[in-house]
């Protein structure tokens, strides 16, 4: 921190700590928790719990902490297995597939709750749920509260999505700490309309195409997805059931429904990840999948982000060899980018407010950093279709209005096509045009 922290968390208290991307809201939960050593300066430093009326005064039986790369824990199979969850129940009697990235929130949740904990402290935990979890999620923490002793530290980012139970409000600075606040006398900061430079607007608009044969086909003329009755299934459970749904060249689509309702799967078939293709009739870029295409073939025309991409990027690699893993779409094998390849490297992270940080390790940014350097991956090689399963996840209000408008710029060039996937309506930049929804099978 830039300077020493005073805190206090108090009796009846349910608090909301905000503040931009990086100006260190993880850093004060790690002082909270421990997890951060507190070093004597003499001047009588220290860090003391009362866990009152717990038997156990000891912090690691009483603080639970909830991050959104806790769900992906490898240890336990949970990224590799799905958890079945009943929004009415939490059901974790079937490990039968890869739980999208708001059922494994929600399964994450369960687990914590189980543990009866005295403070519970949630990292953005709305984020990946649709509207009824998050109501729902919001009056189980609401009705918690009211009825047992928890104490709750929510981080956000998306400090809209502020609950009703929140009481007192803690905004941090340029790693600076402020005052705890009554809730209602802290004040939401004002997003300007448009975050995006004029000069950068330009700059976007005056990139050279990568390709210039298929920038310059007419739209709506090419097929780029075409699914015709495509079923995922697995084991019992049914995914994707008769699924028609045709993308033409230029079109920009939002991918919306439910958590558990496929779209994450739907996305995979897009992304040439998902080995049922081969079952099922899919055409992508005028290919039939398994006509002897290879799945780089298909990549070399996406640019692609989502939550579960996050974690497979946090690793200690600067974050410039992460941006140049796009023009290549690797994952895992980082080289430092070729000469010829370093400026629009940095040209995408200057847009996307992260240059500064081309040389710094992925493991010393922030989540929401990260997020933006995953997004200058997407964008690296200019790709023809870019799919965006929420792109804004973590992100504060401004870098939300950033991005938003990069999204709308980007799309203003030749022959671009967007499926883009969100629970949030608000979200969408202007240029959607079209809607797919996809329904839970039961």
């Amino acid at each position: 921190m830039a300077e020493p922290v005073d805190f206090q968390l108090m009796e009846g208290e349910q608090l909301a700590i905000v503040g931009d991307n990086g100006a260190g809201k993880s850093m004060l939960i790690d002082l909270i928790t421990g997890a951060h050593p507190i070093l004597d300066d003499g001047k009588g430093s220290y860090l003391r719990y009362d866990f009152s009326p717990r038997e156990s005064k000891m912090a690691y039986d009483n603080i639970k902490y909830i991050t959104f790369q806790d769900a992906y824990d490898g240890t336990e199979g949970y990224y590799y297995y799905q958890i079945r969850y009943n929004h009415t129940e939490w059901d974790d009697s079937q490990q039968l597939f890869l739980l999208s990235s708001g059922e494994l929130r929600k399964y994450q949740l369960k687990r914590a709750l189980e543990g009866n904990p005295r403070v519970l402290i949630l990292d953005n935990p709305f984020i990946g749920l649709d509207v009824a979890a998050r109501s729902y999620l919001a009056d189980t923490l609401k009705e918690l509260t009211r009825t047992t002793d928890l104490q709750l530290i929510i981080v956000l980012s998306k400090t809209d999505d502020m609950p009703d139970v929140i009481t007192h409000v803690v905004e941090i600075k340029d790693k600076s700490v402020g005052p705890k606040l009554p809730k209602s006398e802290w004040m939401s900061p004002v997003v300007l309309q448009q975050v995006l430079t004029p000069e950068k607007v330009q700059a976007i608009m005056d990139l050279p195409y990568e390709d210039e044969t298929t920038a310059n086909i007419e739209p709506g003329t090419q097929q780029v997805v075409d699914f015709r009755k495509v079923n995922i299934q697995y084991g019992e459970r049914v995914i994707l059931n008769a699924l028609d749904w045709t993308v033409m060249n230029g079109e920009r689509w939002a991918l919306t429904g439910p958590n558990g309702s496929g779209k994450s799967t739907l996305l995979s078939l897009v992304c040439a990840d998902n080995p049922q293709a081969y079952a099922n009739d899919i055409v992508l870029f005028g290919r039939k999948r398994g006509s002897g295409e290879s799945i780089w073939d298909i990549k070399h025309h996406i640019g692609y982000v989502s939550p579960e991409m996050h974690r497979a990027f946090i690793r200690d690699y600067p974050a410039i060899d992460v941006v140049a893993s796009g023009l290549h779409d690797t994952v895992g094998l980082y080289r430092r980018p070729k000469p010829e390849d370093v400026d629009i490297c940095v040209f995408w992270m200057d847009v996307f407010g992260v240059g500064e940080y081309k040389d710094v390790s992925m493991l010393k940014l922030s989540s929401g950093e990260q997020r933006l350097v995953l997004l200058a991956r997407a964008f690296v090689k200019d790709p023809s279709l870019l799919i965006l399963d929420e792109p804004l996840h973590g992100l504060d209000l401004m870098n939300r209005r950033l991005v938003k408008d990069v999204i709308e710029t980007f799309c203003r060039r030749k022959n671009k096509t967007l499926i883009m996937v969100t629970h949030y309506q608000e979200e969408f930049p202007r240029c959607i045009e079209r809607s797919k929804i996809l329904k839970k099978s039961e």
